[in-house]
């Protein structure tokens, strides 16, 4: 490497690894061909399972003699399944689960961004931070952010090098505390948003292999991860405060002069008297939307309770309709911040905000079209069924605990972060096999998921392939010219590390204690 490689800390290098993982990951084909390279071994493999009769008993299907019903593998060459391929390809994509959960609150998401919302609230939060709380108020707005999807990494992260300046502390210890909590964080929060519609729509598909009558609930991991962000908190604040800062290498004169430049107004300067009616207003916005949700769960005729249903399936259609309720809550907030503050002057404007942020899904498109393929093809050869109830068998004749099973797919789930940064790429390629076979062993889709996200989220910060990492380079070579790639993996390597270790911890005492992961969703699952 360059210059660019040499360390932030106090010239200590730590760019061996971190070469190794950038040079093999730039090797790696985009996601979208990925999941074409995977199709085609799908393919492949469905010919050789029919042709050498590989198959398993269904756990939960029997005949009309009470013989459990044989699983057969399908080839995708046949000509039914390649008939299936050609007609069923439009409903194919538009039914894959996570597009019609991700475009409904990207359409709210997006006028709440677009008219600045999102960017108001967030610099009000952190730049009022108490000194001694400002590591972490950083580290929680951080984690909050990810409900303002790319928002957090282009207003936040540049904000907090800044307040940290106006501190009188080292900038790039904001920049890192920030990026751990937005990135490293990445699924932790107080609240279920977008991310966890995108992941349980792609865990529905999977669990459906097993037992179709399965639906999504947006919530299944809502007590789950607002524990994340309880143990991540003083986890990132530890190593910010008492690890990164103190051997950060000092900002040499002349390093910082323009760093502010073009990245975020000063946070000495206060929200103007417009910005805060504006988020007062969308205050009395999402008050309004949420009053609604409770009105239609115990007003006339209850339309979000099932009355007739048994109890624990009564408060279902509230769950299912939470993802409208996500888009209301910011579509309804972002008007009425927009409409105070003047970016919003009439319906037109909210138009082109829902049109923008259509816009900026189009890459998401293209990947949910290969994706829905991949998925779809999978369950048709039966392969996913297949290997999971015989890993099931593996696994539940290895008699590894459900903690110590779960432990190695957050590890795994890490690993394999580091080479493919798309969260929910990463799950539409594990979940047709991880969830089915653990629902064959007694652990539910809900835990599967909330599993996943801890090791999916502990090494977003570490890897070059991750998008955001460029550009947080470039914020902390706005303060110090000579911080490299290397400089910023060993800055977050302590933050991943404890992040994945408290990941771990967390989890294994959650099915230690069988505690519940979200309103309805238990780590245990029953067939």
């Amino acid at each position: 490497m360059t210059d660019q490689s040499r360390s932030g800390l106090n010239g200590r290098g730590a760019d061996g690894v971190l070469a190794w993982i950038e040079l093999s990951g730039n090797k790696l084909p985009d996601p979208v061909f990925i999941f074409l390279w995977c199709i085609l071994a799908v393919i492949a493999i469905s010919v050789v399972a029919a042709l050498f009769g590989v198959s398993a008993a269904h756990p939960t299907q029997v005949d009309a003699a009470g013989v459990a019903i044989q699983v057969n593998a399908e080839s995708l060459l046949s000509a039914s399944n390649i008939q299936r391929l050609l007609v069923d390809m439009p409903g194919t994509f538009t039914g894959f689960h996570p597009l019609g959960y991700v475009l409904l609150v990207m359409l709210g998401a997006g006028v709440a961004e677009r008219s600045g919302l999102f960017a108001s609230a967030m610099s009000g939060a952190v730049s009022k931070a108490p000194a001694l709380l400002l590591t972490p108020a950083v580290a929680l707005v951080g984690m909050l952010g990810n409900l303002a999807a790319d928002a957090a990494y282009v207003v936040l992260i540049p904000l907090a090098g800044v307040i940290f300046a106006a501190a009188g502390r080292h900038p790039i210890a904001g920049i890192a505390a920030a990026f751990a909590g937005v990135s490293g964080g990445f699924s932790a929060n107080l609240v279920p948003g977008q991310l966890d519609a995108l992941l349980f729509g792609i865990t529905e598909a999977a669990a459906e292999t097993i037992q179709p009558s399965w639906d999504a609930n947006i919530a299944g991991n809502a007590y789950f991860i607002f524990m994340m962000t309880i143990v991540f908190l003083p986890v990132i604040w530890y190593v910010t405060d008492k690890i990164i800062e103190p051997r950060l290498a000092p900002i040499k004169a002349g390093d910082a002069e323009s760093s502010t430049a073009g990245v975020i107004k000063d946070p000495n300067t206060s929200l103007s008297d417009e910005e805060r009616k504006g988020l007062r207003n969308a205050g009395w916005a999402l008050l309004a939307v949420i009053l609604l949700w409770v009105f239609l769960c115990f007003g006339p005729g209850t339309p979000l309770i099932n009355e007739n249903a048994a109890q624990e399936a009564r408060f279902n259609p509230f769950y299912q309709s939470l993802v409208a309720g996500f888009f209301f809550l910011f579509l309804a907030s972002g008007w009425a911040y927009g409409a105070t503050v003047g970016t919003v002057n009439n319906h037109r404007d909210i138009v082109k905000m829902m049109s923008d942020a259509m816009a900026d899904l189009a890459y998401y498109l293209v990947l949910a079209f290969v994706a829905a393929h991949f998925v779809a093809m999978f369950n048709w050869s039966n392969l996913g069924l297949i290997f999971a109830i015989n890993g099931a068998a593996v696994l539940e004749g290895s008699s590894l605990p459900d903690s110590v099973l779960l432990s190695l797919i957050i590890i795994f789930g890490a690993i394999i972060n580091l080479f493919i940064g798309s969260a929910s790429a990463k799950w539409a390629l594990l979940a047709p096999v991880l969830v089915p076979m653990l629902m064959l062993i007694g652990i539910s889709p809900e835990m599967s998921t909330a599993a996943y996200r801890v090791g999916d989220g502990a090494t977003n910060i570490i890897t070059p392939l991750m998008p955001y990492f460029p550009l947080i380079l470039i914020f902390c070579q706005r303060w110090q010219k000579e911080f490299g790639l290397g400089s910023l993996a060993a800055t977050m390597l302590p933050y991943s590390i404890l992040l994945l270790i408290s990941g771990l911890i967390m989890t294994i005492i959650w099915v230690v204690l069988g505690l519940p992961l979200g309103p309805g969703a238990t780590v245990e699952f029953s067939l």
